[in-house]
């Protein structure tokens, strides 16, 4: 099997680790798959919720344990882009919704399964929003 591409925006904070846990938050609140009662935390620790994110996952940014460095990759992991790569399909660095949803095909073909990437949105040159997608890892 080849995992399934997935993307969905979150809240902004400056701080993007701060940013992540709050849109795995209100992920989890949404639906807890089956676990319920579990900070993400929790359930990272939990045996069958990692079977259950390696045999099918949940295609949001609950598949994935902490948010790294943009130099890093590391499966199960979140990864903000590093500037370059924002460039190649924002050039002015500052990419808006609308040219992050026309780049996502080929962002997400850009991923491996069980792989995630992040990136600030701006609106009228301000920061509005983090865009996160990925694969899922099978």
């Amino acid at each position: 099997m080849g995992g399934s591409g997935w993307a969905e925006t979150g809240p902004y904070q400056e701080d993007l680790g701060a940013a992540f846990r709050q849109a795995q938050a209100q992920e989890l609140a949404k639906d807890d798959h089956g676990f319920p009662g579990q900070s993400i935390s929790e359930l990272w620790r939990d045996e069958e919720w990692q079977e259950y994110i390696l045999t099918g996952g949940t295609g949001t940014v609950l598949d994935f344990y902490a948010l790294i460095d943009a130099e890093g990759d590391d499966f199960a992991m979140m990864r903000p882009l590093t500037a370059s790569e924002v460039r190649s399909w924002a050039p002015s660095g500052r990419p808006t919704r609308e040219q992050w949803e026309a780049a996502l095909p080929e962002l997400l073909n850009a991923v491996g399964r069980g792989i995630g990437r992040c990136t600030v949105l701006y609106r009228d040159g301000e920061p509005a929003e983090i865009a996160y997608w990925g694969c899922t890892a099978d």
